[in-house]
């Protein structure tokens, strides 16, 4: 039985990552070729890309690349391209985030999460569908979002806003998209056990429980929970969903900090 994105290139801005992994194994789970770009060497990466093909039997790349730099991710994209082919899968996925409220965080910090998370993000679907409206591919664009898009988180104000942006660019971007069979949308995770949040529970186990009690529904997500929902907004039969945002928080939105 052929697998849902057999035939299909997937490229991942953040790839290794905690969710950044998890969506690559769940995508070559269902046959996509992985092409990973992130800021850490080849030698870094070369476990996982051994572990893409050597278990799911899939074609996996990897290059070092800051997505700040427009000109890195346009040449990031060309090799991606040589290698295993157009991407028609795009999954903006790099961020970083300060601690650090309004009157701490530098000019410095503030200026390196907008360009990571909001113009890093912006360079990689911007070159990547570019490439697709000239092949006239089909295809589906994820941000990994968050619900601090909505939400104000004390101490993280540059983050709630690149996210924000983030939003917006998705609904700019669907609209233009939406006649050439681009989907694009976003997920919002709530808290995840994964990445900053991962190493501060892990330092305070009983923080992770305070945390559980805040959400609805009493536990906190993986980052495999998440990868599954972005594997359901790129099934082939999604041919409608565009320009949405896709929040799973197990509720915590509902409730105020």
């Amino acid at each position: 039985m052929e697998k849902l994105f057999q035939n299909k290139v997937l490229v991942i801005s953040g790839g290794l990552g905690d969710i950044g992994q998890a969506i690559c194994r769940e995508f070559a789970g269902q046959g996509a070729a992985i092409a990973i770009g992130d800021l850490q060497a080849l030698a870094d990466a070369q476990e996982f890309l051994n572990e893409l093909k050597q278990e799911y039997r899939v074609a996996a790349h990897y290059n070092k690349v800051d997505v700040s730099d427009a000109a890195e991710v346009d040449k990031w994209l060309q090799e991606v391209e040589e290698v295993l082919g157009i991407p028609s899968l795009i999954i903006s996925n790099a961020a970083t985030v300060t601690q650090a409220g309004i009157h701490q965080v530098s000019p410095e910090e503030w200026s390196r999460e907008l360009r990571v998370n909001l113009d890093g993000a912006f360079y990689l679907t911007q070159k990547a569908t570019k490439r697709m409206l000239e092949e006239k591919l089909p295809g589906h664009v994820i941000f990994i979002g968050s619900w601090a898009a909505e939400a104000v988180h004390p101490n993280l104000p540059a983050y709630c806003v690149s996210k924000a942006g983030l939003r917006m660019l998705c609904k700019c971007m669907a609209l233009e998209l939406a006649p050439h069979q681009i989907m694009v949308n976003e997920i919002a995770p709530g808290y995840v056990q994964a990445g900053l949040s991962a190493e501060i529970w892990a330092k305070n186990p009983e923080l992770i429980q305070q945390a559980a009690e805040k959400v609805p529904v009493g536990k906190i997500m993986s980052a495999a929970t998440v990868a599954k929902q972005v594997a359901y907004l790129c099934h082939p039969a999604n041919e409608h969903i565009t320009g949405s945002t896709l929040l799973i928080d197990g509720g915590l939105s509902l409730r105020a900090l």
